[in-house]
């Protein structure tokens, strides 16, 4: 049977003015463990053999009311297996038995939704007779909350990347740009970008269970996207200077540079403080980004790097959230970046007050569940989660001023 008779089916079995809506397996999120089975865009999930992992599909619902919820899975025509689902604190339970080459739904039965908003449908496998709980296809919701409702359907699972784009006083030819991040949630593979410029990002990343990095990189002058191999020698980042402990070396794949990280075990909650230097050479300008470390309170080089064709100043100053693995996109990313400045070439700071939200293409149309504000003095950014802020791309945010410049010695001076 083939999906779409499938579909047709269910389709069937629901009263004709009520709707339906078909979520693909494979935007379901694998917990605890992201790799406790395998998730693909052609085979939904398969491997689920673990009464530990659950799947879970995050979305919003538009409408309050009864909403009936099934599963369609594939399982050998000897085996079954029992399945329970949980939404909005209420649990539902089905037994499926297997259809053999072909898929089967399997009606869970009803919850009664309160309201608007985002929810969790959390599928856990209760016994099985065969290997697995099943080869699960899509989760179907029929009825009134259906209506209207918005999951991503798309095999990318990445929350959606949100930036801040800072307002640069007109009158700066700014040669520093400061600011500080405090990371609120540090779920796995999360980058928070505290500095961005038109050439480069400057931030901290989570890259595994037991392993930190501070992030500096610049990019090639040219359009190669992928492969530094291909980036002519006149176009190429050249790496002058970096800092004890530091790896330096090629990026590419999101256009390409120079990259340079210092495996570092900062902490969420603690305040980090960056900055970033742009030193104009004739036709090239030389960047350097600096991190305050406050075990030795001193600053400290990550690296500098000569960036071709430019001589300008900094200039398209920015912070971002960005979730770049889709694994775990369902978890929330929160970060807040406080007391932004720039200094110009003749020596006067300037505060960054005024921010700009953007996001990414995934956040015009896949994910919705991002936020962004001023909290305490201090700008923040969130995405993922099921966490939604009332704002649109564009929107702007003012913090109040501090009038106190942030750095009283330079580094590399």
């Amino acid at each position: 049977m083939t999906r779409d008779l499938l579909l047709a089916l269910l389709l069937t079995l629901a009263p004709p003015d009520e709707e339906t809506i078909r979520i693909p397996a494979f935007t379901a999120y694998v917990e605890p463990d992201p790799g406790g089975a395998k998730v693909s865009a052609d085979k939904g999930v398969t491997g689920w053999d673990n009464p530990a992992q659950r799947l879970v599909w995050l979305g919003r619902l538009a409408a309050p009311g009864k909403l009936r919820v099934s599963v369609v899975l594939r399982l050998a025509k000897d085996e079954g297996s029992d399945l329970k689902l949980s939404v909005q604190g209420q649990t539902l339970l089905a037994h499926a038995a297997g259809g053999g080459d072909e898929a089967v739904p399997v009606d869970l039965g009803s919850v009664d939704i309160a309201g608007p908003g985002y929810l969790t449908f959390s599928l856990e496998g209760v016994r099985k007779s065969g290997k697995t709980f099943g080869q699960i296809e899509s989760l179907v919701l029929t009825g009134p909350p259906a209506r209207g409702a918005q999951f991503n359907l798309l095999p990318r699972r990445n929350a959606a990347s949100v930036h801040l784009g800072y307002a640069v006083p007109k009158e700066a030819a700014a040669e520093w740009f400061y600011n500080e991040l405090t990371v609120r949630t540090d779920p796995l593979w999360s980058y928070y970008m505290a500095c961005g410029f038109s050439r480069g990002y400057f931030g901290i990343q989570v890259n595994s269970p037991t392993e930190r990095r501070i992030i500096f990189s610049v990019w090639d002058s040219g359009n190669e996207g992928v492969d530094r191999a291909k980036v002519k020698p006149e176009d190429r980042v050249q790496l002058l200077a970096k800092g004890d402990g530091v790896s330096a070396g090629d990026f590419g794949n999101e256009g390409t540079g120079g990259h340079s990280h210092l495996v570092y075990p900062w902490k969420k909650d603690e305040t980090y403080r960056f900055l970033v230097r742009a030193q104009p050479d004739g036709a090239a300008t030389i960047y350097s980004g600096y991190f305050f470390f406050p075990e030795k309170k001193a600053w400290g080089l990550i690296a500098s790097f000569r960036a071709p064709k430019d001589g300008k100043s900094l200039r398209g100053l920015y912070s971002f959230n960005e979730n770049f693995a889709g694994q775990n996109g369902q978890l929330r990313r929160l970060a807040e970046f406080g007391n932004a400045w720039v200094r110009s070439a003749d020596g006067r700071w300037l505060e960054l007050l005024e921010a700009r939200f953007s996001h990414d293409a995934t956040g015009g149309k896949d994910r919705f569940d991002y936020a962004a504000g001023v909290t305490d003095g201090r700008f923040y950014l969130s995405n993922g989660g099921g966490v939604a802020g009332s704002l649109k791309k564009g929107d702007r945010f003012e913090r109040p001023a501090t009038g106190k410049a942030p750095v009283d010695e330079l580094p590399g001076k």
